[in-house]
């Protein structure tokens, strides 16, 4: 059964109006005109092996949108989110999407978590004329599916050979790759292996591995056969910590070096000392000084009780860039209206960076940072 959870919202243009000191009789009028409703749909894991990720993503959002309505939101209008629960799966978020479709009161959506996922419900998305925004479906071919795609986390096109080029930096020559074997995995791992090659060096071997897997003893005893001067990791940080534990286990002495999938504080908790070393890239780092980054992390920690990860950074600002376009068509937003509004998102001050969207491919522009852990944090490299 499909889970409904709602936020927890303020419902009426008078909370926002006394809480921006309106005056009395902008109070009043606030109070007697009728409330318009507008529902942004959000289908994201909130069971099963996925339900961490929607966890973080459901608190980031209800964060953001409730700071959207601190500052004023749009008097007159209230919006609420909608939250199902894919599981990760694509059957159930097919049927999300549908009840999505089918619901005149939701003019946009976010989500899903993963490219397979948010591939999968696309085209219907793209059939109804829905705006859908992922934080996290960084497959290259998500945005081809239709002009209603839009995604605010750069795809691995661009982080591969960014991590490419950090690694051939480093004199490395000889690499081998392991990746989930997953749409994103392929991607990742392709889109490094190819970046690597067409820099000089060369790619030992791929091994893929099915989601789900922790032993990685006879891939890491593989690889070391071929002896690379460095691995790359397209995993995420359970996985991840499982390879670093087995990989310390072996004295596979090889450096490894990460995509940004895996940054987040559970990756250190769950490898302990055999994640020291790991190099990795992320665009979003919860020490930055940046004074937005430092208010939003202090909120989250605050009502949540963990740092922010970089995956709760991608849903603030997808929510963020969401409720941006809405407040610039105003209260007569259709879905059609919104579509264009977040195609024209440009400079948006996010916590994961300024965020453009390309007029042509709708690609978010993004900067990425390259940090080292030592001694069990996370060390940006300058």
């Amino acid at each position: 059964m499909i889970k409904h959870l709602w936020s927890t919202l303020l419902t009426t243009a008078v909370a926002a109006s006394v809480a921006f000191g309106a005056g009395p009789a902008a109070a009043q009028t606030a109070a007697t005109a009728q409330t318009k409703k507008l529902v942004l749909g959000y289908e994201l894991p909130l069971s099963g092996d996925s339900s961490h990720y929607g966890e973080v993503f459901k608190n980031a959002a209800d964060q953001m949108l409730e700071n959207f309505k601190a500052a004023g939101g749009m008097p007159g209008v209230d919006i609420v989110i909608r939250y199902e629960d894919s599981k990760n799966d694509a059957r159930e978020a097919r049927n999300i999407a549908q009840l999505f479709v089918d619901d005149p009161a939701v003019v946009g959506v976010l989500g899903d978590f993963s490219s397979t996922v948010s591939m999968a419900v696309a085209e219907i998305y793209a059939k109804a004329g829905m705006p859908q925004l992922s934080q996290t479906a960084s497959h290259p071919d998500f945005l081809k599916i239709s002009k209603w795609q839009f995604r605010n986390i750069t795809t691995q096109t661009y982080e591969g050979p960014f991590n490419a080029a950090w690694m051939r930096e480093k004199g490395h020559a000889k690499v081998a790759v392991v990746a989930i074997q997953n749409d994103w995995g392929l991607s990742a791992a392709e889109s490094f292996a190819d970046a690597f090659k067409a820099k000089g060096g060369s790619i030992t071997s791929i091994e893929y591995f099915n989601p789900g897997v922790r032993d990685f003893r006879s891939i890491l005893t593989k690889i070391n056969r071929a002896t690379p001067d460095g691995i790359y990791l397209c995993m995420f940080y359970e996985e991840g910590a499982s390879f670093l534990e087995q990989r310390q286990q072996l004295k596979v002495d090889a450096p490894v070096f990460g995509a940004s999938s895996l940054y987040n504080e559970q990756l250190i908790k769950l490898a302990g000392p055999a994640v020291n070393g790991l190099m990795l890239s992320s665009n979003f780092v919860p020490t930055n000084p940046d004074p937005k980054i430092q208010a939003f992390v202090t909120g989250y920690t605050e009502k949540y009780g963990q740092t922010p990860s970089q995956f709760a950074g991608q849903a603030y600002d997808a929510m963020g860039i969401m409720l941006a376009a809405i407040k610039k068509v105003g209260p007569s937003v259709t879905r059609a209206t919104l579509r264009d509004a977040l195609a024209q998102t440009a400079d948006y001050p996010g916590v994961t960076g300024v965020t453009t969207f390309d007029p042509q491919t709708r690609e978010p522009a993004k900067t990425l940072a390259r940090m080292v852990v030592t001694d069990g944090k996370y060390v940006v490299i300058k």
